[in-house]
């Protein structure tokens, strides 16, 4: 199969979005066996990031190497890592030991490729590479730094692990695990009427809920939900990915605290909440017409025998603020479109959001244009389609989620543990979520299905 450089592979996966890749000649040195782009044209609003508040840092060559807690013993990545390393008498791993094999897509600061290692079996990865040169020309050396140690700090089963850091003086690559599954942006456009069922739904939202509730209690506040950015991974569970856009503050989050869920927001009772359709407000100085969703707050009645009034473990919200306008236009906050300044109940908003696209096929406040979309954010009141037919208490999530008033917002308060306790996710079993059977389990991929799809013009496989 013919080698081609990676200047000659398919454009980003949206072409909106700045792509990492204009000098990318200096890598024709390294071993690529294909170019050739497996994912779908996005035509969703590009991220933004208007952030200004980090300092850039020079990088450090290294290679880094840090066991998880959560990872199996037997895990063939760490495997093949570590042989590779044994092969190379303990030195550092460099660019020159991977073989990229495909080009799976491209953001703001880099290009992502699946990799091998030489000599590594068929272990495969998903390796991050950043052109330094361009990241300090564009003053992205910072949101570069920050995704990096985000990704060193985390453990977690729905979020990614950093198997390695690898480094030379033009480039920086992050090498990741591989989701074989895809995102849910492209699975939802393979369901049928291109939506998700109410059950499918649930389980995805119910693991985006314990991974931000995890990242907020390590003082990050993600920033970036989106169905792209929701991968799929071998076992048909979820994996965040793309941090580049998150918010970390110096010091964790606050102690956790027993909370009696009494003392929780008005709205955390469904017999006492108005109705979904009366949810959605506006800032007061908005001169288009909504329904409010200011009501005033009333004592609720202890209702005997049920779990009310029982305590509660709370380790949210992230005492952290940030005035910086990113993310994705249909995601964005109304307190960060307003330039109000947001915290961790930005992440609330956005998985609203998340759950009203997977059920409807659509965001709720999209316009014609950027422009018209963050007005709608701001000013236009949440409407539910009357089709498809969605429950209840779905909506009621979704109403609750997307309150524009960031301090009356499900969450704001008592963060994943009040989403833990809505009606939408009775029967969920939380504490074994990893034992729930997935919706979707992708089918084993190897080196093969790759070299079928540069022999085929009409390719139309999608990889992470």
């Amino acid at each position: 199969m013919a080698t081609a450089p990676p200047a000659a592979a398919a454009a980003s996966t949206d072409a909106n979005r700045p792509c990492a890749d204009d000098s990318a000649d200096d890598l024709r040195s390294l071993s690529f066996n294909s170019a050739v782009s497996a994912v779908d044209t996005v035509k969703r609003s590009p991220s933004s990031g208007s952030e200004t508040t980090w300092t850039a840092s020079s990088f450090v060559s290294a290679s880094s190497f840090k066991p998880h807690a959560h990872a199996p013993s037997d895990d063939p990545c760490r495997d093949a890592i570590q042989r590779a390393r044994e092969a190379r008498d303990g030195s550092k791993l460099g660019l020159g030991d991977l073989r990229f094999m495909y080009r799976l897509g491209s953001g703001d600061i880099g290009s992502v490729y699946l990799a091998k290692l030489k000599g590594g079996g068929e272990c495969m990865f998903a390796a991050k590479v950043m052109d330094r040169k361009e990241l300090a020309g564009r003053n992205k050396e910072g949101r570069a730094r920050i995704e990096r140690e985000i990704l060193e700090m985390l453990d977690h089963p729905f979020l990614p692990t950093l198997y390695a850091t690898l480094d030379c003086p033009r480039w920086s690559c992050l090498l990741t695990e591989f989701c074989p599954g895809g995102d849910l942006h492209v699975r939802r456009q393979r369901q049928p009427e291109r939506r998700f069922g109410e059950s499918a739904v649930r389980f995805y939202a119910s693991e985006v809920v314990v991974a931000l509730e995890y990242l907020h209690m390590l003082g990050i506040i993600y920033r970036d939900l989106k169905p792209e950015n929701v991968l799929v991974r071998s076992d048909g569970h979820v994996m965040l990915t793309d941090f580049d856009l998150s918010l970390k503050s110096d010091k964790p989050a606050s102690a956790a605290q027993l909370v009696s869920d009494q003392d929780g927001p008005a709205c955390d009772d469904p017999a006492e909440r108005p109705p979904f359709a009366e949810s959605s407000c506006i800032i007061p100085s908005c001169m288009v017409p909504a329904v409010p969703c200011l009501h005033p707050r009333r004592r609720r009645k202890k209702k005997p025998g049920g779990p009310r009034g029982s305590l509660e473990i709370v380790a949210e919200p992230v005492n952290i603020r940030s005035m910086s306008f990113v993310g994705t236009h249909e995601y964005l906050a109304p307190e960060i479109v307003l330039g109000e300044g947001h915290g961790s109940a930005v992440d609330w908003w956005t998985l609203g959001v998340f759950v009203f696209e997977m059920f409807y096929g659509a965001t709720p406040f999209k316009g014609i244009d950027n422009e018209l979309t963050l007005a709608n954010i701001v000013a236009r009141a949440l409407e539910f389609p009357k089709e498809p037919s969605v429950p209840g208490p779905a909506k009621d999530l979704i109403a609750q989620l997307l309150i524009k008033d960031p301090a009356r917002r499900m969450g704001s308060t008592m963060g994943a543990t009040a989403i833990k306790h809505h009606q939408f996710f009775d029967g969920v079993n939380w504490a074994l979520l990893r034992c729930t059977k997935p919706p979707y389990i992708p089918r084993p991929i190897d080196y093969k299905d790759f070299v079928k799809a540069d022999s085929s013009a009409d390719n139309s496989m999608e990889y992470y």
